[in-house]
C-alpha cells in the first residue's frame, strides 16, 4: 500500500514535511509574539511587534538602505571569511611539515586562540581606519585563529599506521602529506569553515559597531541607539539570512570536493 501510494504521489516526502513543519513553526512563533503585544502582555517598546517588523522592512527595503546595509556587510564577511579560512587552513597543515616550528609556536598560538579577538578591533580600527578594510580585517583575524586550530588538530589526528606504511614505503614527508595527511583533514577544514560563517559575520558586525557608517551592524546600533526595535529585527533577520547563505555556500564546497 505506501508503495502504491508512494508511486501515486500522495504521500508527502520527509523533506516536504521538515519544510511546512519550518514554516509552522516561524509562523506560530510570529503569531504568538503579535499576540502577545496586541494583548499588551509584551511592552512592544522593549520587544517590536511582528507587523511594525514587517512594515519596516518594506520602509528599508524601499528606499535602498536595506539592501545597501547587506551588500557590504556581506562584503565584509565573505572577503574575510576567505582569507581567513585559506590562508589559516594552509598554516595550519604547514605546521604539520614542520613539526619543530609547530613547537616553537604552539604557546603564541594557544595564547591567540584564547585571547578575545574582538578585543583587537579598536587596534585594526585605528590602523586601517573606518573603512570596509578594517572590518575585513578583523574578519579575516577571527576566522585565521579558528582555521589554523582545526586544520593542525586534524592533521595531528591522521591515522599513524598509515603514516608508519608511508615511511615504511620510503615515502618523503611531503608525499605522505599530499597521499594521506592533506586529503584526511578536510572534513576538520570544512568543520572549520562552518565555525568561520558565524566568527565572520561577528568580525564585521563589532566593527562596523565601533567605527562605521554602513552596513548591518550600523543599521542595529544606530537603531538601536534610537530604541526603533523593529528596525533592529529587521538588521537582526538579514544577518541570520547572510549566515544562512554563507553556511549553504559551504555545504556546496563541501560537495563538490566529494566528487
Amino acid at each position: 500500500m505506501v508503495e502504491q501510494a508512494q508511486q501515486r504521489g500522495l504521500l508527502i516526502s520527509p523533506w516536504l514535511l521538515i519544510l511546512l513543519g519550518q514554516i509552522a513553526l516561524t509562523v506560530g512563533f510570529l503569531g504568538l509574539w503579535e499576540i502577545a503585544i496586541r494583548a499588551e502582555w509584551l511592552p512592544v517598546y522593549l520587544y517590536g511587534q511582528p507587523s511594525g517588523i514587517a512594515k519596516k522592512f518594506v520602509t528599508l527595503l524601499a528606499d535602498g538602505t536595506l539592501v545597501q546595509s547587506t551588500l557590504v556587510t556581506g562584503l565584509e564577511s565573505l572577503i574575510g571569511f576567505v582569507i581567513g579560512c585559506f590562508f589559516g587552513s594552509v598554516a595550519g597543515l604547514g605546521l604539520w611539515l614542520t613539526p619543530r616550528l609547530a613547537l616553537m609556536l604552539r604557546p603564541f598560538i594557544v595564547a591567540a586562540n584564547g585571547l578575545p579577538k574582538i578585543a583587537l578591533a579598536p587596534l585594526i580600527i585605528v590602523w586601517f581606519g573606518i573603512g570596509i578594510e578594517s572590518k575585513i580585517a578583523i574578519a579575516a583575524i577571527i576566522t585565521f585563529i579558528v582555521s589554523l586550530m582545526t586544520a593542525y588538530s586534524g592533521a595531528q589526528e591522521v591515522d599513524q599506521d598509515l603514516i608508519r606504511l608511508m615511511r615504511s614505503l620510503g615515502a618523503t614527508r611531503w608525499q605522505t602529506f599530499r597521499k594521506i595527511v592533506a586529503p584526511a583533514t578536510m572534513p576538520w577544514i570544512i568543520s572549520g569553515l562552518r565555525l568561520n560563517v558565524g566568527f565572520a559575520l561577528i568580525g564585521a558586525v563589532v566593527g562596523e559597531y565601533i567605527a562605521a557608517k554602513q552596513g548591518l551592524g550600523y543599521l542595529v546600533y544606530y537603531a538601536g541607539t534610537l530604541y526603533d526595535l523593529n528596525a533592529v529585527w529587521v538588521g537582526l533577520f538579514a544577518l541570520m539570512l547572510l549566515a544562512l547563505v554563507l553556511d549553504y555556500s559551504v555545504t556546496l564546497l563541501e560537495r563538490w570536493l566529494s566528487y
